[in-house]
């Protein structure tokens, strides 16, 4: 992708490729400095260290000795059929996506989602400047390097745990490079976390450009017809979206040297492998690289030199595109217009906006995509918004998560009061900087069904707990456990001082964190957590799970609000419920109301209230919140037959894959799995968790002498309810 230029002529195809930071990333230098991670090569002469501790029984006392064997799966990837010359780099494996079959994958049980689309609605916005129904976000994200990036996360929580998903229409896993491949599958735990909010996840087909590596006869194998005109790549690409369990492909072909015949096969490429896709709901986004003449001229526009690779004659050949940073407000003013001719939404181009250096430093030119005064222009896609994590010294979850509220929410940390904070030093003008989506673009829910809960998990953590209770003290990160957090962080109302309201990993009922309220309260406080669409009952039971960590005591009531705002900006007007209370332990309790008297109705929305007697200091945490149908009345089925596909012992500790069958219940799919290890004295220990039914677990250390080590597989639902155990064991 070629910097932003608004001195080029868009209309002018570049005399030469010019390096820039961005292919820099993922291709030469850049990708061998990321590749000290272990890859797939099992045939390595030496194979590299696999990370020890991960949610694990313990932390081995002394520095860990290399693995055995490199059992750990990561992210598939491949080149389309024909490979580089000579030898790939350590820790890569080079593969021909020709000759891949599910029957073949070794880690498709590692990399296969199992989450579905959930369907979104769209509350009315929070604020009078989110537009509902005009533009649209898409993210393009790199998690890891493409050689090493671990399929069932990793034992660390040093991760991009993206939350804000409610402003997000779709997110690509960026990667790629001439080096390690250049086609790319997202992982399991990316595409599981993305479902569950209603974002859909593409996989990245990146040709790149000759000065880094790009080979044209990539892009021929690409775009081959076989013997019977078909195009054996397309299908292969919508095989591998529908095994995986993701949503489509983002195509970037930036191999310059083409011509028009290259450019034609290319968009009857892209056609059959709409076709292939559509049935399926798998979707296409073209990156404006490639233009008709067949070379590489990036337009930063949709017109005339692009257009058949988005609308030709014979009508849609992918459903969005994504527009370079060579716009300029008159380009994108003229794709709107020509979207507009050719019967197709302005809203499905994504101009692009560049924050992998600056973040919400980034000069961008919002009022040319997303005027304050006017309707939107188009839409627009982030590049590489994990600038929020990468540019961090303190890279905590709690600092990652405070830099990723202001980069969605804004300076006021508040979407229902955009505007930045008067006392902020110094005040920035009204409509200088930073554009926050949350300010922008409506916030979008899936919270649709019961039953419903969260026990705002992000996705990683310093530690696991469970009940309240510390059950693995090693850090971790695995998006497939995150839960569907609140899309406005955070809305608060008070007639008094604003306490912080912040995502907090120091303590949790369950899961990696928690919400901390902290401050000194003079006035009740309002928090509002879900925008739902719930259907209340004469039996339903809602529970919020907290506990208060000041010596003063907090009132706590519950509110359920049965209709909207009566427009954007506006409170919601929550019913505040009778609750009662009772402890549970480690300080946490829960608060129980049961709506009886709101049955009939539909909850749109969740809320606490706390009062604080006294004006003291506050320090308040939420640990769950749940709404059912009724009581409970059984445990979810359980998982069978689990057993150790493979494993690897060294120095008293032992690398493994483990898989079961999943659960057949009359409940259907569970919300995930648990996997657990049970020492001699029969204590219980986290190991990691997965939607899927395979994980591996890195680095188990050996109990004293026992003979072997035992492990439990448990199906968790969406309650949080556990199943009985499937168990199985590891001889040492």
């Amino acid at each position: 992708m070629p910097e932003t230029d608004d001195g080029v002529d868009p209309s002018t195809p570049p005399a030469a490729i010019r390096p820039t930071r961005r292919r820099a990333l993922v291709t030469g230098a850049g990708a061998a400095a990321l590749l000290g991670l272990a890859g797939r090569a099992r045939a390595a002469a030496a194979p590299a260290p696999l990370p020890t501790g991960g949610p694990a029984v313990a932390a081995p006392t002394s520095a860990p000795a290399p693995a055995p064997a490199d059992l750990a799966p990561y992210a598939s990837y491949w080149f389309p059929d024909s490979l580089p010359p000579g030898t790939p780099g350590p820790g890569i494996v080079w593969r021909s996506l020709s000759r891949w079959t599910p029957e073949g994958d070794p880690d498709l049980a590692h990399n296969t989602s199992t989450v579905p689309l959930a369907e979104r609605f769209t509350p009315v916005p929070a604020n009078r400047t989110a537009r509902a129904g005009q533009a649209r976000i898409a993210s393009l994200v790199s998690f890891g390097p493409t050689a090493g990036n671990p399929s069932q996360g990793s034992p660390t929580a040093d991760h991009y745990a993206l939350t804000h998903w409610a402003y997000i229409d779709e997110l690509v896993f960026w990667g790629g490079s001439a080096g390690e491949g250049i086609v790319l599958a997202p992982n399991a735990p990316v595409v599981d976390a993305a479902h569950r909010h209603g974002v859909r996840v593409l996989g990245n087909l990146f040709l790149p450009p000759v000065a880094y590596g790009g080979d044209l006869r990539w892009t021929r194998d690409l775009v081959r017809r076989d013997s019977l005109g078909r195009f054996p790549i397309a299908d292969k690409l919508v095989q591998v979206a529908r095994t995986y369990g993701f949503d489509g492909w983002f195509v970037n072909a930036e191999t310059d040297g083409g011509d028009s015949a290259l450019a034609t096969r290319m968009r009857e490429f892209l056609r059959a492998l709409r076709a292939g896709g559509e049935p399926h709901g798998l979707r296409i986004t073209w990156y404006d690289a490639m233009n008709s003449t067949g070379r590489v001229g990036w337009q930063g526009a949709l017109n005339a030199l692009n257009q058949e690779f988005f609308e030709d004659r014979a009508g849609k050949v992918a459903d969005t595109m994504f527009v370079d940073f060579r716009w300029t407000p008159q380009t994108l003013a003229a794709s709107g217009a020509l979207a507009d001719r050719l019967g197709r939404s302005r809203h499905e181009l994504w101009a692009a906006v560049d924050t992998e250096s600056r973040g919400w430093d980034s000069v961008v030119d919002w009022d040319a995509i997303v005027p304050r005064e006017r309707d939107h222009v188009v839409g627009y896609g982030f590049y590489r918004p994990e600038w929020t994590r990468n540019h961090l010294t303190d890279r905590s979850p709690g600092a990652f998560h405070r830099a990723d509220d202001r980069f969605w929410t804004g300076e006021s940390l508040d979407p229902s009061r955009p505007a930045p904070d008067p006392a902020a030093v110094p005040a920035p003008a009204p409509d200088s900087g930073w554009r926050a989506p949350a300010t922008v673009v409506a916030d979008r829910s899936t919270v649709t069904e019961l039953p419903f809960a969260c026990s705002f998990n992000t996705g990683h953590g310093l530690r696991w707990y469970d009940g309240g209770k510390v059950v693995s003290d090693s850090p971790w990160n695995h998006l497939g456990l995150q839960d569907r957090l609140p899309g406005r962080r955070w809305v608060v109302d008070t007639a008094g001082a604003r306490p912080s309201v912040t995502l907090d990993f120091a303590d949790a009922w369950r899961g990696g964190s928690s919400v901390l309220v902290e401050g000194t309260p003079t006035a009740p406080v309002i928090i509002g957590l879900h925008a739902t669409r719930l259907p209340l009952t004469r039996g339903a039971v809602l529970e919020l799970v907290h506990a208060t960590g000041s010596s003063e005591p907090v009132a706590v009531e519950v509110g359920v609000a049965l209709r909207e705002p009566s427009g954007p900006g506006e409170p919601v007007p929550y019913t505040w419920l009778p609750a009662r209370t009772r402890d549970i332990g480690q300080g946490w309790r829960t608060t129980r109301a049961g709506p009886a008297a709101l049955a009939g109705g539909t909850a749109y929305g969740l809320a606490v209230r706390i009062t604080a007697p006294g004006g003291r200091p506050v320090v308040w945490r939420v640990g769950a919140l749940s709404v059912r149908d009724g009581t409970r009345t059984r445990r979810p089925a359980p998982p069978t037959a689990p057993v150790v596909d493979a494993s690897a012992r060294q120095d008293g500790r032992a690398w493994l894959r483990l898989s079961w069958r999943a659960a057949a219940g009359p409940d259907g799919r569970p919300r995930h799995y648990e996997v657990w290890r049970v020492l001699p004295d029969g204590t219980r220990r986290f190991l990691g968790g997965t939607c899927g039914t395979a994980l591996y677990l890195p680095a188990v250390p050996r109990a004293g002498r026992e003979r072997a080590a035992a492990f439990e597989v448990r199906a968790v639902d969406e309650l949080y309810a556990v199943s009985e155990a499937a168990r199985t064991t590891l001889p040492w």
